[in-house]
């Protein structure tokens, strides 16, 4: 791999990463209730909090796959 190939997949992945950071922004911003869902799993306990956001994950990943799959039936045409 050569550099010129290193500082464009630098290049792509920051994009994708100031995406990313848009959609976080605006889902805060519009108050969606990600990571609140029901089936969410949140255990708090005295000083300690972890959660586990099961339906979000899932539903974010049948949303991406979709968007992916549409992009790349629109590249290979």
């Amino acid at each position: 791999m050569n550099l010129e190939s290193i500082a464009r997949l630098l290049v792509i992945l920051g994009i994708i990463l100031v995406i990313a950071g848009g959609v976080v922004w605006l889902a805060a911003r519009f108050n969606l209730p990600l990571g609140r869902l029901p089936g969410d799993i949140l255990v708090q306990r005295g000083n300690f909090t972890c959660a586990f956001p099961v339906v979000t994950m899932i539903l974010l990943s049948i949303l991406l796959t979709i968007i992916l799959n549409v992009i790349v039936r629109l590249l290979n045409k």
